[in-house]
């Protein structure tokens, strides 16, 4: 518990010297929010595996009204980063996110969380058996009538042994999305074509449908590279997503198909696809 009490405080004291970017905050107000009455952020410390892996959570806590973004924000939405640079006895980190929600607002989708994210990961230490000691930074964007970019500070030591309650994380775990053979995909094809600034990607599913509306969200290995929905429809069974992707460079480049990692949202259900073939 002392551990976690340093946690909070830290990100607390990092949330007060944070530049807030956006104008005009809320309705009525000369100020945007404060960012502590806003969100709040802590490491559920979760257990160590008998393979040696431990399993933790970032847990998000949102202010009603509010949400963060997924991996893969939409339109609008502000990706979150994290990196663990100052860590010790830490080879890797594995995220598993659970099934986001999708929004709607202004004629734009974007593609998050409200109330609460808790995001498992699985942390390999270099030694099994030696406490990890999880040092890092993490950038978010919250957003309700306007968005607020936000930097917090992460330090914490997880032991090697249990030392805090297991259901959130597990019912996060729970959360993720169906595997494309859970889902009982037949085949995911991309047709690849340059366009003047990037590629267009046409992807055609073919699996049972997810839900009554059903959005494909395309990314690939490359975070930098910028992804635009043109259009999704299901036709004769088959689910047929175009997207448009732009690297920094604004010019066509070589792109893996197996590289490609696709998602199907709708219901609250998930699908997670990675690679296609050719056609």
């Amino acid at each position: 518990m002392y551990r976690c009490m340093n946690l909070r405080l830290a990100l607390r004291a990092a949330f007060l010297g944070l530049a807030v970017f956006s104008a005009p905050a809320l309705a009525g107000s000369n100020s945007p929010p404060a960012p502590e009455d806003v969100v709040k952020i802590d490491v559920l410390p979760g257990w160590r595996g008998p393979d040696g892996q431990h399993v933790a959570a970032l847990r998000i806590q949102l202010a009603d009204g509010w949400k963060t973004y997924w991996r893969a924000p939409g339109q609008a939405g502000i990706p979150p980063s994290l990196n663990w640079r100052g860590s010790d006895n830490l080879a890797g980190v594995t995220f598993h996110w659970p099934v986001p929600e999708v929004f709607y607002s202004s004629g734009m989708r974007t593609i998050g969380y409200s109330h609460e994210l808790v995001l498992p990961m699985t942390l390999t230490p270099k030694t099994h058996g030696d406490p990890i000691s999880l040092e890092g930074e993490l950038a978010l964007g919250v957003c309700q009538e306007v968005c607020m970019p936000m930097d917090a500070t992460i330090s914490v030591v997880l032991p090697s042994r249990d030392v805090g309650p297991k259901g959130p994380i597990k019912r996060a775990l729970r959360q993720r999305p169906d595997t494309a053979s859970e889902a009982g995909l037949r085949r995911a094809v991309c047709d690849v074509e340059p366009i003047s600034d990037g590629l267009r990607v046409i992807v055609k599913i073919d699996m049972p449908r997810v839900g009554g509306d059903e959005v494909v969200v395309v990314e690939t290995a490359d975070p930098s590279v910028w992804v635009s929905e043109v259009s999704t429809s299901r036709v004769a069974g088959a689910l047929t997503t175009i997207a448009e992707l732009v690297p920094s460079s604004g010019k066509p480049f070589l792109l893996n198909r197996s590289d490609l990692r696709m998602t199907v949202l709708a219901d609250g259900r998930g699908v997670d696809i990675r690679g296609c073939t050719g056609s």
